[in-house]
């Protein structure tokens, strides 16, 4: 009997005894709460156990040495589904996966050799790619920013279709990159994006997108403590080009701060929507900070494993999730509908179709 088949054959028990399906978690650096990548994954999960009737547990490690101790533990204890979050828990997923042949794994950004391995990758650059079509028509400097977390190809390819984008929206636009290491501490180190985001402004971004994590919570913190560029601040070369936002409401606090000619800042949040936390008022009326967020939907990616695994219809090998699968898009919600216009809304809907019909290629790579 083949390998996919028993797995099959085992979900189909669970389910038939009526026995709650059990689902463990290894989280990456950064935390279940990191309000970004994990947390989609968790909330993802939770949603599994509202709907579904399935017991979850997860483990998050104090150091990348754990991360393998924590899936083994899983296994051991005979879980029906144990999933890593993040490509650092590749190799700790498809060790403890070998040696155990009738459980299902999944594995979130990554793709693993194990036969009984859900591999659930995403097309970021697709996503990416929208978000920095926004990116450039919104820009009042012609400069943007993007902060990646950990320099590898995973990011990379958000930084590719950033560019693609925002070029696409804007031949002249300036587009400033930056990552803020290259070990796994990248994805926690908010002091250091939050430096970042302040050398981009200096240089005349106005709008900056980080793919970093819970790194990228130094970004969100900067641009709060800042607001605005001033022309007087703005670098040799650089003016203001568009004042897209005149007529949207300022807090008092956002008045007084950038008074006489200036333009607001803003930050594109990841992966989860993240528009929220450019509320920082705390009043939606008024101008959010938070342009918009490039949705990864790691949450819907998690949410449909499990109910495979419930329904025993898991199927282990690569799932590649983009525009067409909606596995990935931009958030439009009360913070920031005032931001980006229904003529914007128009146009990045035509790209979208064009990206799912093949018409535009977005790059994967810098």
């Amino acid at each position: 009997m083949n390998k996919v088949l028993t797995l099959g054959l085992l979900a189909l028990g669970v389910a038939s005894a009526q026995q709650p399906v059990r689902v463990g978690l290894a989280f990456d650096a950064g935390g279940k709460f990191d309000r970004s990548f994990n947390q989609s994954a968790y909330e993802g999960s939770q949603r599994a156990v509202k709907d579904l009737g399935v017991q979850t547990k997860d483990f998050e490690p104090s150091d990348p040495s754990q991360v393998q101790q924590g899936i083994r533990s899983f296994a051991q204890n005979g879980f029906d589904l144990t999933i890593g979050v993040g490509f650092a828990n590749n190799a700790s997923i498809t060790s403890v996966a070998k040696e155990n042949p009738d459980l299902a794994f999944g594995l979130i950004d990554d793709v693993s050799d194990a036969p009984n391995v859900a591999s659930l990758v995403f097309k970021e650059q697709e996503g990416s790619y929208l978000v920095g079509y926004l990116a450039a028509l919104n820009s009042a400097t012609g400069v943007i920013g993007f902060v990646g977390g950990m320099d590898i190809p995973l990011i990379h390819r958000f930084e590719a279709g950033y560019t693609a984008g925002a070029k696409a929206a804007n031949k002249d636009i300036r587009v400033v990159a930056q990552y803020v290491g290259t070990t796994p501490e990248a994805w926690n180190n908010p002091s250091k994006a939050k430096e970042i985001a302040g050398s981009m402004k200096n240089r005349g971004a106005d709008v900056i997108f980080a793919a970093a994590g819970a790194s990228g919570n130094g970004v969100i913190d900067y641009v709060k403590q800042t607001q605005c560029l001033k022309a007087a601040q703005l670098p040799k070369g650089t003016t203001f080009k568009s004042d897209n936002f005149k007529g949207v409401a300022k807090s008092a606090t956002y008045t007084k701060a950038c008074a006489g000619n200036s333009r607001p800042m803003f930050f594109v949040g990841v992966d989860s929507n993240q528009n929220y936390l450019g509320d920082f008022d705390k009043n939606p009326k008024t101008l959010n900070h938070g342009l918009t967020s490039m949705l990864k939907r790691v949450d819907n990616a998690v949410y449909s494993l499990i109910k495979d695994v419930k329904d025993g219809t898991f199927k282990p090998g690569e799932r590649r999730l983009g525009l067409k699968e909606n596995g990935v898009g931009f958030a439009i919600d009360q913070y920031n509908q005032a931001l980006i216009s229904k003529a914007q809304q128009d146009r990045v809907a035509k790209v979208r179709a064009d990206i799912i019909a093949g018409k535009i290629s977005v790059p994967t790579q810098r």
